[in-house]
């Protein structure tokens, strides 16, 4: 095993490891297996290999991503398994189609149950090697019972189409292993050498096939960096690295850690943080460069406030340096933060470029909300009105649309106003109460629109529809993005009403939405800031990177699970080690969430840093500033967050009052807690003693809770 840290060189370990192999102990190429997550990194390596070769000598290697070699190896044997060997493969759409007909056979509403939700389920199982039958009898909720009815009948209907989704290639390779061990026998001769890369990037299923096909020879090399696992909502399970040397007692672990990229300083900031994980390979990255300059943290009244600020040093590191706006990059925690960093750079006329997504203007769940707020303003713009008929869906197909511009040229009148007299038009009356039910919504919209703000016109939007509570039910990872999104739009709105009281009606607002997603992102140059989640960043570097956000309950992100806050600060580490030679962090004591200001504390994150090297904008250190020193007011609403009890000492806050009072049964504000109904939570504050003594309670899914503390029979757990 080799733990290789940030910037220490992986990929050049394998490539090497590969032609060594080849060229000087005589392995034929056909005997190597290795394994990577990407074909981008799957076809560098091959390239690697074919240079240190000088071009000959690679052919019949086998090198792709875990997928692409498991398709290649069923469509050899999978017919001693129930298939014929042209078999399909299914993607995405096909896979929720046929789930939507297991669904619709067992009489399962997808209004009760998204489709989206059930097929993350099943592949979540899939991918923790989870079949059918040991799935019905696991435990759930109500979501999981279903999901698994659906998940014995979308595996028949895969079979009688002889089809596999993208996570059967990895599962049907184990059931061929365990079905037909002369088949695995095979498989272990040919493959003598194993290599894999990113290795802590490996779920249940990826750990099991490369643990069966390694079981003879035991000759396999693993390359990864347990610091860097941050996909765990996508399967990965940092346990595989973790527990390496269990599994292959004689092995021997090799680590990698001096850094080729980033200054002294900006490894000691990254050391230092990483090391309170408890759930780690212990390592430290060293470096050989100069130490660099210190971390800046930055301090903002509210969001659009830190975006200047980040602009501002932008603009003064290009002035002083020279340096070209390529140069930065500047990294959120959620895809929603990137709105107003995009407005501020809009304004400020710096050519900015987002990674790993689209412009938040132009995000699915964006330009059908607002569609809906232009139509409302325009019946006339047929355009919005043909993206939101059937959104959410009403079941107003084509034809039937197709019927309805007809009798809109018919009577000569507006598409809207077929709409509205559709009962007379002679229509199914199935249709008409689909079109009185889209159109009642528009009108008590427009309605609406005549006397409120553009806030009160898109909240009740959301009652009206739905729309953010059914992307909440489906409970992926993708629609709770979403979700987030339609949120920042809802902050965005009530912002906007705020700063614009003379100007505010949904004309102006949409006006500048407009102005704002027609802007061009300079796509003619390749000179441009780089605009990114966390998670986007990872295997890219930067001489000069932001980190957002530094909030708590936004980075660390809603954290109340030990294992969760570990992952939280593998991402911050991440972060920090794609920077060449500066790191800025930035944060703001208010920002709008769900549409209200609400105060915030500075991420706990910062104080793990070693305080001798963070310096304020103003370059005075960090560690020189008072514990109790409060920052001054912001005029922001009071606070809705909370604090984690390692933070208060260290933040610049005062530490809440309700933290000097006497512990209830050993609670205090910050205290991590289980409660049998609502789950996990963190106290907010406790209030009054003895047998009256009660507390209140932020529940990851029940929200705000005050309970009686003799009554509520909490588990402290942090």
């Amino acid at each position: 095993m080799v733990l290789a840290g940030a910037g220490s060189g992986k990929t050049r370990v394998i490539t090497y490891r590969i032609a060594h192999l080849i060229r000087n102990n005589g392995v034929s190429p056909y005997n190597i297996l290795a394994l990577t997550f990407t074909n981008k990194a799957a076809g560098e390596m091959r390239h690697r290999i074919d240079a240190l070769l000088q071009g000959s000598g690679s052919s019949g290697l086998w090198i792709g991503t875990f997928h692409s070699v498991f398709a290649r190896l069923l469509r050899s044997y999978i017919h001693l398994i129930g298939y014929d060997r042209n078999f399909s493969i299914f993607d995405s759409d096909d896979s929720k189609s046929l789930i939507r007909q297991s669904m619709n056979e067992l009489g399962i509403s997808l209004d009760s149950l998204p489709v989206n939700a059930v097929q993350s389920i099943i592949s979540k199982a899939k991918n923790s090697f989870i079949l059918p039958s040991e799935f019905q009898a696991r435990p759930g909720d109500y979501n999981q019972q279903q999901a698994a009815k659906v998940y014995e009948l979308y595996t028949k209907k895969l079979r009688e189409n002889n089809a596999l989704d993208f996570d059967d290639l990895l599962i049907k390779p184990l059931e061929l292993f365990r079905a037909h061990e002369a088949v695995l026998g095979e498989l272990q001769e040919t493959f003598r050498y194993i290599l894999i890369d990113e290795y802590q990037d490996t779920n249940r299923a990826q750990y099991l096939a490369a643990k069966m096909l390694g079981a003879r020879h035991r000759n396999i090399f693993v390359v990864g960096d347990d610091a860097q696992s941050i996909y765990s909502w996508r399967g990965a399970d940092i346990s595989n690295i973790l527990n390496f040397q269990d599994d292959y007692q004689e092995s021997l672990t090799f680590k990698l850690v001096e850094n080729y990229r980033s200054t002294g300083t900006i490894l000691q900031a990254a050391n230092s943080v990483i090391r309170n994980n408890r759930r780690q390979i212990k390592k430290e990255l060293v470096s050989h460069r100069n130490a660099g300059e210190p971390v800046t943290l930055l301090e903002a009244y509210n969001e659009r406030q830190e975006g200047e600020k980040v602009v501002e040093q932008i603009r003064s590191m290009r002035q002083k340096d020279g340096l070209e706006f390529s140069a930065f990059a500047v990294f959120y925690r959620t895809n929603a933060q990137s709105r107003v960093l995009e407005d501020v750079m809009r304004q400020n006329r710096i050519p900015y470029r987002i990674f790993g997504s689209v412009s938040f203007y132009k995000r699915k769940e964006i330009k059908d909300a607002v569609a809906y707020l232009r139509f409302i303003v325009n019946e006339r713009d047929n355009e919005s009105l043909l993206r939101i008929i059937n959104f959410p869906p009403r079941k107003i197909g084509d034809v039937s649309i197709a019927k309805l511009k007809e009798y809109a040229s018919q009577e000569d009148v507006s598409l809207y106003e077929a709409i509205r007299n559709a009962s007379g038009g002679g229509f199914q009356q199935r249709l008409v109460n689909a079109l009185e039910s889209f159109s009642g919504v528009v009108e008590q919209l427009k309605a609406l629109a005549e006397y409120g703000s553009v806030y009160d016109v898109l909240s009740e939007l959301f009652s009206l529809t739905g729309i953010p509570a059914q992307l909440q039910a489906e409970n992926t990872a993708e629609s709770l993005a979403r979700y987030d999104n339609l949120q920042e739009l809802l902050s965005m709105a009530r912002d906007f009403s705020d700063h614009n009281p003379d100007s505010s009606s949904l004309g102006d607002f949409l006006e500048n939405i407009s102005l704002a997603s027609d802007y061009d992102e300079t796509r003619e140059s390749d000179n441009y800031v780089s605009l990114m989640t966390v998670h986007a960043s990872k295997g890219l570097e930067f001489p000069v990177v932001f980190i957002t956000g530094m909030e708590e309950r936004l980075f660390p992100l809603n954290t109340y699970e030990h294992d969760e806050l570990e992952e939280e600060r593998r991402l911050f580490y991440v972060a920090m080690t794609r920077a060449k030679e500066k790191i800025y962090l930035s944060w703001a004591r208010s920002r709008y969430q769900y549409g209200q200001p609400q105060q915030c504390l500075r991420s706990m994150f910062v104080a793990e840093i070693d305080a001798s090297i963070v310096r304020t904008e103003s370059g005075e250190l960090l560690s020189g500033r008072g514990s109790g020193e409060r920052p001054p007011a912001s005029g922001s609403a009071p606070s809705r967050g909370f604090q984690s009890r390692s933070v208060a000492p260290q933040t610049g806050f005062q530490a809440p009052r309700q933290e000097k009072k006497p512990a209830a049964n050993g609670l205090r504000a910050g205290s991590l807690v289980h409660h049998a109904m609502f789950g996990p939570g963190m106290v907010l504050e406790l209030q009054g003693s003895g047998s009256t003594a009660k507390v209140k309670i932020r529940f990851r899914s029940a929200g705000d809770k005050t309970l009686m503390v003799q009554y509520a029979n909490l588990k402290i757990v942090g």
